[in-house]
């Protein structure tokens, strides 16, 4: 990749993370894999992303506006969440396999700015999934989570580092990050499988957007998909045989732009067949995050559609 190029990874990815759209409906929408229906939770005129589904299966987290919302899945009610004093959350934050805490990505305007970019650099904290005060536990930024390992020891992410975005891990408590992946060109949105053995990534390693995925020690990497879509964000399932994924129709490069045609296609993992769900607008926002249910027969995403004004 040349220096333009790079240089093009570095303004775009901390402006998207943290841009609100205007005239907009969001739709929070859940798909059943079995009966391969789509059902609506929750739609309003407004920005909102990146559904995580709780480890209870009672409430679905949001962010929008910077803050964090619990959408409960039973009475439909949604009620902000206790960030303290991070409230420029995001799209990119989750639940530990446990329940018990959440990692989130605040971008502090204290924080310096990362690269060229006029916006402020992203850092990861931990907090309970109560709400509270957020510990910080990536010393670098920009840093964007992405996955928890099972055992809730440490944290994958992609960061900027030296003008190259990178999958990291890092221990909950901080310290010393480990970077994983070395080519150039972006490499995002790292999750662990349920066993902990293997992490799953799309990086631009082969010329484009594809999933991949490699041992926990960044070792044995293997691309998983080669088509004509360009690929992202492949999340899997609580029984390890699925991935979910992005799918956009045209090529993007190395970015992820919001309000694309987009697919969420299924990958089983023992074959490496692929099956398409579903076809809306979408992109940025829609499933940056693990979105499983516990029982793996659904996920949830958010679809979006211009409101003429």
């Amino acid at each position: 990749m040349n220096k333009k190029s790079c240089l093009l990874i570095i303004l775009l990815l901390p402006l998207i993370t943290f841009a609100q759209l205007e005239n907009v409906r969001s739709t929070l929408e859940i798909y059943n894999i079995v009966t391969n229906e789509r059902e609506i939770v929750r739609s309003e005129e407004a920005h909102f992303e990146a559904p995580n589904w709780s480890s209870d299966g009672s409430f679905l987290l949001i962010n929008q506006d910077g803050k964090l919302y619990k959408v409960d899945l039973e009475t439909n009610t949604k009620t902000m969440l206790n960030t303290d004093f991070a409230d420029r959350c995001n799209n990119d934050h989750g639940i530990s396999f446990d329940g018990k805490w959440l990692a989130i990505s605040h971008q502090a305007e204290s924080e310096p700015a990362s690269g060229e970019s006029p916006k402020k650099g992203s850092r990861i904290y931990v907090l309970p999934i109560e709400g509270g005060t957020p510990k910080a536990v990536t010393p670098k930024v920009p840093s964007y989570w992405h996955g928890w390992s099972p055992d809730g020891k440490r944290l994958a992410y992609c960061a900027e580092r030296n003008g190259e975005y990178d999958v990291y891990t890092i221990s909950i408590d901080g310290g010393e990050e480990t970077r994983l992946t070395t080519e150039t060109g972006l490499d995002d949105g790292p999750e662990y499988s349920p066993n902990g053995k293997t992490i799953y990534y799309n990086s631009m390693a082969s010329g484009k957007m594809e999933i991949w995925q490699m041992n926990v020690d960044g070792s044995n990497k293997k691309q998983l998909t080669n088509d004509t879509y360009s690929n992202w964000f492949a999340h899997p399932s609580p029984d390890g045989e699925y991935l979910v994924l992005i799918s956009y129709h045209q090529d993007q490069g190395s970015a992820h732009p919001a309000m694309k045609e987009v697919s969420l296609r299924l990958m089983n993992l023992s074959d490496g067949s692929i099956k398409t769900l579903c076809s809306f607008t979408g992109g940025q926002g829609t499933i940056n995050v693990p979105s499983w249910a516990p029982d793996g027969n659904h996920f949830a995403f958010v679809s979006y559609e211009y409101i003429k004004k």
